[in-house]
């Protein structure tokens, strides 16, 4: 189920693979630092702190400091990430139901990682 989340993320949001799978780890397991972002995908701690930092940046995580993430609720950062890309792509913002889907299946591990 994810893969296709994954791959959604990558298609319609325009992320790169690394940032889709980050995405996906800390929205669904929830707060984590870099270390364990790194260790959990198996890629270098720099890629981890990068591709969260962007993150940020897409409206998508929260820092609670300097290596330590959270993601923001994905109904609401599924849209944000999507409005980003279409201002930077230049296309006209406009209701997507890819996105609203993955919001909408994305809720429940988000609410379950959060309520353990």
């Amino acid at each position: 189920m994810y893969s296709k989340i994954e791959n959604d993320l990558v298609s319609e949001i325009k992320l790169d693979l690394i940032q889709a799978k980050v995405y996906l780890l800390v929205t669904c397991y929830g707060k984590m630092s870099s270390i364990k972002i790194a260790e959990k995908l198996k890629i270098s701690l720099n890629d981890a702190q990068k591709a969260a930092k962007e993150l940020i940046t897409l409206g998508a995580f929260i820092d609670f400091s300097e290596t330590e993430f959270e993601a923001m609720h994905p109904r609401f950062t599924a849209v944000n990430m999507y409005r980003k890309m279409c201002e930077q792509e230049n296309i006209k913002f406009k209701q997507n139901k890819i996105i609203d889907n993955m919001g909408v299946i994305l809720e429940k591990p988000y609410d379950d990682a959060r309520t353990k």
